[in-house]
């Protein structure tokens, strides 16, 4: 990082911090030079008009906020100066300033919610690390409803930290639900501000998925995750292959591609740990890939079709295309097949052939007929 934009950085935060600091520290002195006031003219009403506690508070009370019931009042010159010049003159100024100052407040409040400076104090939350280069609003749109259409997650705190949407996030993204903090996954002072430490789930996206040098940025942020213990709870991108082994000893729970068209491997490595590893699997042709046999099937239950393949180690079945070209994913184990091809999921390196399947469906039907056949006799 330029070591000047950092002292820049420190600088605005310094700042910020400060104005935050006086405004608060003001209203506070204001209310405490207000309430002196309240306790010397209500002590001045007892000794000048001869007043009880109670009525001399009372009378302050509503000489303050210019009720004026009139059921109360001071009689004598002296009394009657003396709520002049703490309640009129000083006391309803103070209250003026009190009230200006709270709202200038609240609107630097509100601008610092807008413009991502705000810290929240989460807890329990999932924090998204990164904003990705290209499209990164409508993927995180895609991302966080997947995410609210779980059950687990109907209400879960979301927040992003990233140095993106400096103007404010997205009108799309608050109705979500979502907040941000400007600011970077590397720098602990950011992380600190996001709680990361009480977060859930960390998910560390890639900067640009095509770029290679995006995984030196994740690797800075995943290093400081593993320096507070928190990288088991790390869902990571990694742009090249080569760098995951890097990553893994960090301790990341989930190492995955960036694949923006499809935030569900996200979804999955948070909902059920485990699976988006077969998912992912599922978008290359490194291990496992799902493949289409031409390959005719009358009346066989599909436990039978499963059970056919897996026995002949060709691979699982997943689904089965009927004559009107309708795919059956995930069939019932006794429901009958008629299909003309079937979808399965098989090692790339070792790919049966349509001869094989066949053979496979073949030799289950007869081993199935001739058990059958011996159980009568």
């Amino acid at each position: 990082m330029n070591p000047y934009k950092e002292k820049t950085s420190r600088l605005q935060r310094r700042a910020i911090y400060q104005t935050d600091w006086q405004l608060k520290k003001r209203i506070q002195r204001l209310f405490l030079i207000l309430l002196g006031l309240l306790l010397l003219h209500t002590v001045a009403m007892i000794a000048l008009e001869g007043m009880s506690f109670q009525q001399a508070f009372w009378l302050t009370l509503t000489t303050l906020t210019t009720v004026g019931y009139g059921d109360l009042s001071a009689s004598t010159a002296t009394g009657q100066i003396t709520t002049i010049v703490l309640m009129y003159i000083t006391g309803i100024t103070l209250v003026t300033l009190i009230i200006s100052d709270y709202i200038d407040y609240r609107f630097y409040r509100r601008e610092r919610i807008r413009t991502g400076r705000w810290r929240w104090n989460m807890i329990n939350h999932i924090l998204l690390i990164n904003s990705p280069k290209q499209g990164g609003t409508q993927y995180y749109i895609r991302l966080i409803q997947q995410l609210r259409a779980n059950d687990d997650y109907k209400s879960t705190p979301i927040q992003i930290l990233t140095t993106e949407f400096q103007n404010g996030l997205p009108n799309e993204l608050v109705e979500l639900g979502v907040t941000h903090f400007h600011g970077a996954g590397t720098s602990p002072h950011d992380l600190s501000a996001v709680n990361v430490k009480s977060a859930n789930h960390i998910i560390i996206l890639a900067k640009d998925a095509n770029d290679v040098s995006s995984d030196s940025n994740t690797f800075d942020t995943l290093h400081r995750l593993m320096e507070l213990n928190l990288s088991k709870k790390c869902i990571v991108e990694c742009v090249d292959d080569n760098n995951r082994g890097r990553l893994s000893k960090l301790g990341a729970q989930s190492i995955l591609r960036p694949v923006r068209s499809y935030p569900e491997i996200i979804i999955r490595a948070l909902i059920a740990p485990g699976t988006e590893k077969v998912l992912e699997d599922l978008f290359t042709h490194e291990n496992d890939h799902p493949h289409r046999y031409e390959v005719a099937i009358v009346d066989m239950t599909w436990s039978d079709v499963v059970c056919a393949l897996i026995q002949e180690n060709l691979g699982t079945a997943m689904a089965y295309i009927e004559s009107t070209g309708e795919v059956i994913c995930n069939p019932d184990a006794t429901e009958n097949v008629n299909s003309i091809a079937l979808i399965v999921l098989i090692k790339t390196e070792s790919a049966p052939s349509e001869q094989e399947i066949t053979l496979a469906l073949t030799k289950h039907v007869e081993r199935k007929e001739a058990w059958e056949e011996m159980k009568t006799k």
